[in-house]
């Protein structure tokens, strides 16, 4: 499979997202004019749009350097530009993390951010937010050799003294292999750029895919923002290595360390055993040579721990030579439409039911809910024209006391409404005290003391507990938190029981919520904290810096964890509340209306007859809207439905009801 192919399945992936984006708005429109919709589920459909057009697929490139990642990205994405677009040359050619991607709307050009920001503790997503803070170089992107001539910035490096790498926690004068950097005139290497990112209208990005290149182990180990957020929020990671050198102790290091654990059950893990072409020999048959090459093959999937299907040997160099002139045979032999294919066929479909699974979780309640206001108003209308259906015919006496019921019916239900209106104030009291626990303020309160707790320790147990403490401390949050939840739960459950039961309201069991996921993203911050410095031995002023800005990575994470839980808080509150909510104001304008019906009957200014006629044709609108509502639900079903299969849609059943 080619890049053109790659290109279509992903078209059809954006192509599905937006139709999915359509059919959503269909069913908000409708469900608006219809006076089915309230503000939770309102947040939630927009919640929705967002994510579809917001959507990204990120691809991470892993590696040692000089493993031939670059040739392995310019093969794959930009040989139809005829040559290399990102420099690829021995030696090292990606001195920093570099972020390839297309923005709608912002001009093509390559952002570098400056080394000397890491004398900060501002992680680079902060960074993002001031463009001032980089450096930028505009991008002729209809020449090959413009664009060519600006990425090389990214390979620029410049010679600093022991004491400025030291700062910017890029030299430890204990590593025997970085003193032997230092030249003679005290001086060592090191990169010009902290971060780069290339917004870029290739038909790919413009699709919505996110290329990371990644430079090797000290400049991940140096670079938290890889460790914690990048490579692990990555939704396919290839891990690039050379058959010529095999794998490495340190290609094993960086395997281990920051790509085989953890969330590697959760993403796709490629190993991509790049250079075969120096396994090609001419003294050799064609059999000869593929059988050494699978034994490599099978060789790294051992040592990795991996099963071979997911080892990939190619040759990124002859794979792009072939494409640029057209040699299908070489092309072939290179083995790269192997790899090609599995990124199309695998990554964009696990993708897409990532997407789908958000999708219709979180349409389900809304449906649920505008199915339940419509069957309610429904109910209604049939209660009514029982009640004046029986009034046909009888006397002044019978009518009265049908008035007399009603009136009952009524009073009932709003002394009930003050139990609510108790469970009202109860409930805020709850909610107050769940954002106490969700506190921002507190919370930077306690990053700024681990701060100044990391910069003040001599020793290594003083980062260590200051770290510890830390996470202790919000993972209790986040549990206390859970409790009041749990506790907003079974009062909201004993409500919606309460009136479900004695009104006969159409209620759902109330959405449930829990912080386990955000407990849980503790957990995965503290498990690579300890992994990167849970055996730290000694303090050094490198290691020092390096777990300043490790933290500071750190609580950038966490800090994203709670407004996350904050923003789904809110929502989940409102989930709650506002289709019980909804359904008391439906019910009681249900009860002024059968109440004014029947006062108007019995006053004689409508005639029964009229009336009856009148409910008639409102319940069959009503049952033409249930119609509507149900056809609405069936077509976004469906779309969510549709799957890519070698360019075919298929479709299979999909419910949105509850």
């Amino acid at each position: 499979m080619n890049s053109v192919n790659l290109v279509e399945r992903f078209q059809l992936y954006s192509s599905w997202r937006f139709a999915v984006g359509q059919a959503v708005t269909r069913f908000r429109d409708w469900i608006s004019e219809a006076g089915l919709i309230d503000t939770a589920s309102a947040s939630r459909i927009n919640r929705v749009l967002e994510r579809l057009s917001e959507d990204k697929l990120s691809i991470a490139f892993v590696a040692e350097f000089s493993r031939g990642k670059s040739e392995l990205i310019n093969s794959i994405f930009f040989a139809d530009y005829g040559k290399r677009i990102l420099p690829s040359s021995a030696g090292r050619t990606t001195m920093c993390p570099t972020e390839l991607m297309y923005t709608e709307g912002e001009s093509p050009a390559l952002r570098l951010l400056p080394i000397e920001t890491r004398a900060k503790t501002a992680s680079v997503s902060e960074y993002k937010q001031y463009p001032e803070e980089w450096v930028s170089h505009p991008l002729d992107t209809s020449s090959g050799d413009a664009m060519l001539a600006a990425f090389k910035h990214v390979s620029q490096v410049k010679r600093v003294t022991v004491e400025e790498a030291t700062q910017l926690a890029l030299y430890d004068a204990k590593d025997p292999d970085q003193q032997s950097s230092v030249g003679a005139d005290g001086l060592l290497e090191i990169p010009c750029w902290r971060h780069a990112v290339i917004n870029f209208p290739h038909p790919l990005l413009a699709q919505g895919l996110v290329i990371l290149d990644t430079p090797g182990l000290n400049a991940i180990g140096a670079e938290p923002e890889l460790t914690l957020n990048l490579i692990p929020s990555a939704h396919a990671v290839l891990f690039v290595l050379a058959a010529d050198t095999g794998v490495t102790k340190s290609d094993i290091q960086v395997w281990r360390e920051h790509i085989g654990g953890g969330e590697a059950t959760k993403r796709a893990r490629m190993v991509v055993l790049n250079k075969i072409d120096g396994l090609w020999d001419e003294l050799k048959t064609q059999v000869e040579i593929d059988a050494e090459i699978d034994k490599q093959a099978a060789q790294v999937a051992s040592m990795l721990a991996l099963d071979v299907k997911n080892v990939f040997p190619i040759s990124a160099q002859k794979g792009l030579v072939a494409k640029v002139h057209n040699d299908a045979r070489l092309l072939a032999k290179s083995r790269l439409p192997r790899l090609e294919a599995a990124l199309s066929q695998e990554l964009i479909p696990a993708k897409q039911d990532i997407v789908r699974d958000f999708v219709s979780a979180e349409m389900r309640d809304v449906v649920s809910s505008s199915q339940s206001l419509l069957a309610s108003r429904m109910n209604n209308i049939k209660d009514q024209l029982r009640e004046l259906e029986d009034l046909q015919g009888k006397n002044e006496d019978v009518m009265q006391h049908m008035l007399q019921r009603v009136r009952t019916e009524k009073e009932t239900f709003e002394k009930s409404l003050l139990q609510f209106a108790a469970t009202r104030s109860v409930l805020a009291r709850s909610t107050n005290t769940l954002f106490q626990h969700l506190g921002m303020e507190a919370y930077r309160d306690e990053v700024k003391a681990t701060h100044a707790a990391i910069d003040s320790a001599v020793f290594s147990a003083g980062v260590l507990d200051a770290m510890r403490r830390f996470f202790k401390d919000n993972r209790e949050l986040f549990e206390r938190t859970n409790t009041v939840v749990g506790e907003i739960s079974t009062m909201m459950e004993s409500m919606y029981k309460k009136f479900s039961g004695e009104f006969g309201l159409r209620l759902a069991a109330p959405a449930q919520f829990s912080m386990l996921r955000y407990m849980k993203e503790v957990d995965r911050v503290e498990e690579s904290f300890n992994k990167r410095f849970g055996a730290m031995s000694m303090i050094t002023e490198y290691k020092k810096g390096i777990a300043s800005r490790f933290f500071g990575v750190v609580a950038s994470r966490i800090q994203t964890a709670f407004e996350v839980a904050n923003r789904d808080a809110e929502a989940w509150l409102k989930a709650v509340m506002n289709p019980l909510e909804a359904q008391i104001k439906e019910r009681q304008q249900q009860l002024r209306r059968r109440l004014d019906s029947i006062k108007r009957i019995h006053d004689a200014t409508d005639t029964l007859e009229d009336r009856v006629q009148e409910l008639h044709d409102t319940e069959k609108s009503m049952t033409a809207e249930v119609i509507a509502l149900d056809h609405l639900r069936e077509e976004l079903a469906a779309m969510l439905a549709q799957e890519m299969i070698n360019s075919v849609d298929a479709e299979q059943g999909f419910d949105l009801t509850l």
